[in-house]
């Protein structure tokens, strides 16, 4: 008889292992070849605009979703023959939600004294959050259909774009002008519809056909059971991106500054992505183990792991050499952003942790506790950021990031503990061991070469990860797994 947390256990390595090739593939080529360049091309004002609008996009996109795809990502999950009935009225929903979006962005915007330039900008960019929106919604149902393979394809189909279309742009094409931001906003339009494209024909063709026909009783239902979803996202969003918006907006300088903070949340952004494909694997995971009343503690125990210790290490490293890292990739204002850097990082820790236990949470439906979480998280943000960034700029901003985090995180943690009664077992010593010995290290190599010092911890991380994972590798190993489950 087969096992089935630990089948699950080892459906999700495997599943992970193929993500993380592709993404680490991928992902690194864009944000250090292309997303870099693309600031140093046009300088750290213009950038800090550009990023300041996206995010406060991307902060409203709630609207164009309301949880929608975090709802249907766990009930297709759970009842997979639900993916016919709810499909093609969600999609006739999204068209409705997407006109919604952009009129509260442009009411938003004009509230907030954006000029006509960066109202253009502004409506290029939630276009593309519209597409990229889309994607993952079609990227829930490939997932909660278990395509996980599929799923990570259409995970670096975008950036892949970007890539090849960006770089020609960037480094191979003759120009008579420099490279312009809106330039970039185009091509990440090219990107998104051609990845959105795929991932509709992909579900068409795996959980067709379809009845598309208007049913308002229908949509009334599916968004009352997906608001919980969207108001936590919403709040998140807010207190994850609302940084630089506040900062362009108080400084006298917050163009210019905001660039200063992408630069260092750009590594952060990157470090993060990493964390989230624990989620997107996690969610449909975990809301089919609950839904069997499944241990999910080897699977929480075994992801925390895999996450927090390179997580940390990456913190640690950014901790010591922060201004060589930032002053290896940009060309101006390298040590500001290498102060701000070293904070971001050490939040990727509660926030890599809050993509474990959230997505659990989620999974389980506590989505009351999420959300009052998330409140805090918010009110805390804003209160920190209005003290701290009129007296101390963006690293203001970055000291907000991980105190907040931290709350965040601590309280998710706080709850799980006592839904799922959690215990301190000899787990917690597979974390805190590695902890102690990777920060050691950095103290001591602080002084040597930040080549030198920072591949030494990376590599002290990795293999502290590999033998933290061994009890559970050992058991998976003696596994018998039906190949109808590996097949997934």
């Amino acid at each position: 008889m087969v096992d089935l947390p630990r089948t699950m256990q080892l459906k999700f390595l495997s599943n992970l292992a193929f993500l993380l090739f592709l993404n680490l593939l991928v992902k690194p080529f864009w944000i250090f070849g292309i997303d870099r360049a693309v600031q140093n091309e046009v300088g750290a004002e213009v950038y800090g605009s550009y990023f300041a609008l996206f995010n406060f996009a991307f902060i409203l996109n709630v609207f164009l979703d309301l949880g929608i795809s975090n709802f249907n990502n766990r009930n297709v999950s759970q009842h997979e023959h639900l993916l016919g009935k709810y499909f093609p009225r969600i999609v006739a929903l999204r068209l409705l939600l997407a006109v919604g979006y952009l009129i509260i962005c442009a009411f938003a915007g004009f509230m907030l004294g954006y000029s006509q330039n960066q109202m253009m900008m502004l409506a290029l960019l939630c276009f593309n959050q519209f597409l990229l929106s889309s994607i993952l919604f079609f990227r829930s149902n490939i997932a909660g259909l278990q395509l996980f393979k599929i799923d990570s394809l259409v995970s670096i189909m975008d950036r892949l774009l970007m890539i090849i279309t960006c770089g020609w742009v960037l480094f191979f094409m003759q120009r008579s002008t420099p490279f312009q931001i809106e330039w970039f906003v185009y091509l990440q339009t090219f990107a998104y519809s051609s990845t959105a494209l795929f991932a509709l024909a992909v579900v068409l063709k795996r959980g067709g056909p379809f009845m598309f026909k208007w049913n308002p009783a229908m949509l009334v239902l599916i968004l009352k059971q997906s608001l919980p979803f969207a108001l936590l996202i919403l709040l998140m969003s807010i207190y994850g991106r609302v940084d630089s918006v506040l900062i362009e907006r108080i400084l006298p300088d917050g163009k210019e500054q905001t660039g200063i903070y992408a630069q260092a949340f750009r590594l952060l952004d990157a470090s993060n992505m990493i964390a989230y494909l624990f989620a997107v694997l996690l969610l449909p995971m975990f809301s089919r183990m609950l839904k069997l009343k499944e241990d999910i503690r080897p699977l929480v125990h075994m992801a925390s792991k895999l996450i927090l210790i390179p997580a940390f290490t990456l913190g640690v490293i950014c901790w010591f050499y922060a201004t060589d890292i930032m002053s290896m990739l940009y060309t101006e204002h390298t040590l500001e952003s290498g102060r701000i850097l070293s904070l971001l990082m050490l939040s990727l820790i509660p926030m890599a942790g809050a993509y474990i236990i959230g997505t659990l949470l989620t999974a389980n439906g506590s989505l009351k506790q999420l959300n009052i979480i998330a409140l805090i998280g918010v009110t805390s943000s804003l209160i920190i950021n209005g003290i701290l960034i009129p007296k101390l700029g963006a690293y203001g901003a970055a000291i907000t990031c991980l105190i907040t985090q931290l709350i965040a995180f601590s309280l998710q943690l706080f709850v799980a503990i006592k839904l799922f009664k959690f215990t301190a077992n000899r787990n917690l010593l597979y974390l805190l061991i590695p902890f102690v010995l990777i920060s050691t290290t950095g103290y001591f190599l602080n002084s040597v070469n930040w080549i030198t010092g920072g591949l030494s911890v990376l590599v002290l991380g990795g293999i502290l990860t590999i033998l933290a994972l061994i009890p559970d590798l050992r058991i998976i190993r003696q596994l018998n797994v039906p190949k109808s489950e590996k097949s997934s």
